[in-house]
């Protein structure tokens, strides 16, 4: 007889190639069969209807993306590093927090703009904005937590990213900044995002040539497939969370005005930030619960910039003390911009 089992050596392996939000999209339902049966169709239906909600927004969102990466949009990113410093760094902050290619996915851009000597401020400043915001997130945001929250997390990407890159431009000659870069070449192979050489001009209508078309078929099933995937999980974990977690626990740590609950929602963001597309049903739940408004920014701000794909975008190619200085910038913005939209939401 066949031995069908694994060997041990390749269990590590299997693992590391299995989807781990598809994983959990399986377990939550056969551990609320044995653990609370009565649970397990509600759960499934809220998460249903939550994600049929959301569709128009997912399928506005991939088109837009699709459009973007088959006409080569991303060629427009290089123009951010073009001229004076100040306007590197505010086009950077615009690019960063409007486009919508990931922190992994341009490393190699930014590590050739940083060889040929792109200040480290503007670089600094798309890095802060990259990882908050982009146009499919932008939709999905506003179809969930409103206009509202949506304009006010675009404009504290820019605002954390101008932030970050004029901060940097002013302590540029200081040691925290001199000789920035590891002294090797870094890249990401484990994002998935690919690489771009981000040359050449955009080409509009990208339908009348048969590679553009096959990028933006792939670019629109790749999407559809991750905000799909992400956004269930999300919203099994929001039925779960409005089910089990106390609201009265919610509105007493992370409720109110002040400084402490945008606070610790900034430090609390980096460790349970997933995925951006994920964050939006939690913090739709926990604003349900009495999570205060600047809380719910302060949350999603941090966990967005120090979020693992978007830290090892930058660890990637900096030293360790401009890392710490990214992170330390990224929650001084995070919780300023908290404090701001407390008082205007």
């Amino acid at each position: 007889m066949t031995d069908t089992t694994l060997p041990p050596a390749r269990l590590p392996a299997l693992w590391k190639r299995l989807d781990k939000a598809w994983l959990a999209i399986l377990l939550i339902p056969l551990v609320l069969a044995l653990l609370d049966p009565g649970r397990v169709w509600p759960t499934l239906d809220f998460a249903a209807r939550a994600l049929a909600h959301t569709g128009i927004f997912i399928v506005f969102a991939v088109l837009a993306v699709g459009y973007l990466k088959a006409t080569g949009a991303e060629t427009l990113l290089a123009k951010a590093f073009e001229g004076r410093e100040v306007r590197m760094i505010v086009l950077a902050s615009l690019a960063g927090g409007l486009s919508p290619f990931c922190s992994c996915e341009v490393i190699p851009f930014i590590a050739a703009m940083l060889a040929v000597g792109a200040p480290l401020s503007a670089v600094m400043a798309f890095w802060l904005s990259s990882p908050i915001m982009d146009p499919a997130m932008f939709l999905i945001t506003s179809g969930t937590l409103g206009m509202g929250f949506a304009v006010a997390k675009t404009v504290s990407a820019v605002g954390i990213g101008l932030f970050g890159g004029l901060t940097t431009s002013m302590l540029a000659r200081s040691a925290l900044f001199a000789d920035p870069l590891k002294p090797t070449k870094a890249s990401c192979n484990s994002c998935g995002c690919g690489t771009s050489s981000f040359t050449g001009k955009p080409v509009w209508a990208f339908w009348k040539e048969d590679n553009r078309r096959r990028t933006f078929r792939t670019t629109v099933l790749e999407n559809a497939l991750f905000l799909g995937k992400w956004l269930l999980l999300a919203y099994m974990a929001e039925a779960l969370m409005l089910h089990y977690v106390p609201a009265e626990m919610i509105a007493t740590v992370l409720g109110g005005d002040g400084l402490r609950p945008i606070l610790l929602a900034a430090l609390v963001g980096a460790p349970a930030y997933l995925n951006g597309y994920a964050a939006v049903p939690l913090v739709d739940s926990l604003l349900q619960q009495g999570m205060s408004n600047g809380a719910a920014l302060s949350f999603m701000l941090a966990g967005g910039i120090s979020c693992i794909p978007a830290a090892i975008a930058v660890w990637a190619l900096v030293k360790p003390r401009v890392f710490a200085a990214y992170l330390g910038l990224a929650m001084a913005g995070s919780i300023a911009a908290g404090l701001i939209w407390n008082v205007i939401a």
